[in-house]
């Protein structure tokens, strides 16, 4: 393949110049504007599709500032244990440490691959000081909210949800990333829809975005001069990247429906191979940002040799993330799991994420197919 088929690359349309043509007609060009103001607007009601509900959202400069600033909302401070996923990105935990907070990873569960219940259960015996829970759903398939919701009221603890991944996919018809006392996406380029960079923090309570508001605009006072009694931080996203995102948001569910048709042509594609593609509930709908397989337990064939094949054929691939507490920078950080052996190792050590760009033709799909196939 003379083109290189990437894993997940930006797909512009032709709404996203009209918006940041504005923006340069208006020279407004800063952070804040009318631009932010509406991708705020547009997704907060997207957000709450058919629920008689209000979503509050602050857009910022990625999703890993959203969620330093969830965080910071749940009251972490030096010290206080934090129960996390712990097959992830760093990002997702990365900003515990910012507040001080120690990491306690939570294994991950088969049906889902996200943060198992049971798990998180066994965590608080562990750890019953413990007040906050931050989960990631993985691949943009929903985890067991009602369970961990569940777990999350019955602990008194506060609930982060990482959706950075999951933009439009639901569990029992709620959209993930309004679960959480506070929530973040991110539009990162690799993402469903993008911005080029960028993310948001999403409540349900007001009083909370506007103290998010407050500390992503540098924690100024409203005094004539610049008057700082807290540390603020410069998160605030720029009205032409709002733009570039609101012009995508129009489009979010047809890059969805098209995430899905990739996912089960992989499905029909790999059959008979001793593979599975990664699983989700029946009473989900996941987004499909990236199908990924796992190969069966003691065939011989490993993730690797087919990621290196891949490359061979001019075709982008990545491991399934490393668990957190197999990273150096976490070493000695408690990991908890209610199974016999490490769920999230083990999906890391048979998994694979596939090419899931949405520009892929089902020509170039089909040679990536044939790429893999041709490893067994």
């Amino acid at each position: 393949m003379e083109k290189r088929i990437l894993l997940s690359s930006p797909t512009m349309h032709e709404e996203e110049l009209t918006y940041v043509k504005e923006a340069f007609d208006r020279n407004w060009i800063a952070p804040l504007g009318f631009n932010c103001d509406g991708f705020e607007d547009e997704m907060g009601a997207y957000l709450s599709g058919k629920e008689d509900k209000t979503y509050y959202t602050l857009s910022l400069c990625s999703g890993t500032s959203a969620l330093h600033l969830a965080v910071k909302l749940a009251g972490v401070k030096r010290g206080d244990i934090v129960l996390a996923s712990d097959m992830t990105f760093s990002a997702t935990v990365n900003p515990i440490s910012y507040e001080g907070g120690v990491q306690v990873f939570v294994d991950s569960e088969r049906d889902t691959w996200n943060m198992d219940p049971e798990s998180l259960e066994l965590a608080f015996s562990k750890y019953p000081e413990a007040k906050v829970v931050v989960l990631a759903h993985l691949y943009g398939t929903p985890a067991k909210m009602k369970e961990i919701t569940d777990i999350c009221k019955k602990h008194n603890a506060v609930l982060i949800e990482d959706a950075a991944e999951a933009l439009s996919a639901q569990y029992e018809g709620k959209m993930c990333g309004t679960f959480g006392k506070y929530n973040a996406i991110s539009f990162n380029g690799n993402k469903i829809i993008t911005t080029s960079g960028g993310g948001m923090l999403i409540s349900d309570d007001e009083a909370s975005r506007k103290k998010a508001f407050f500390w992503a605009t540098q924690a100024r006072e409203p005094a004539p001069w610049y008057q700082h009694e807290e540390i603020g931080y410069n998160y605030r996203m720029s009205n032409v990247v709002a733009g570039i995102g609101r012009g995508q948001l129009l489009h979010l569910e047809e890059h969805r429906d098209r995430k899905e048709a990739i996912y089960r042509r992989y499905a029909e594609g790999l059959s008979g191979l001793p593979v599975t593609m990664n699983p989700y509930l029946d009473n989900t709908k996941p987004n499909f940002w990236l199908s990924c397989l796992l190969i069966d337990e003691g065939c011989q064939v490993a993730p690797m040799d087919i990621l290196n094949r891949l490359n061979e054929a001019n075709v982008e691939s990545r491991p399934i993330w490393k668990p957190m507490h197999m990273q150096p920078v976490f070493r000695g950080h408690d990991v908890v799991s209610a199974a016999d052996k490490s769920v999230g190792e083990d999906v890391f050590a048979r998994g694979l994420c596939l090419p899931s760009d949405i520009k892929m033709t089902e020509e170039e799909q089909q040679y990536v197919i044939d790429a893999i196939r041709s490893c067994f």
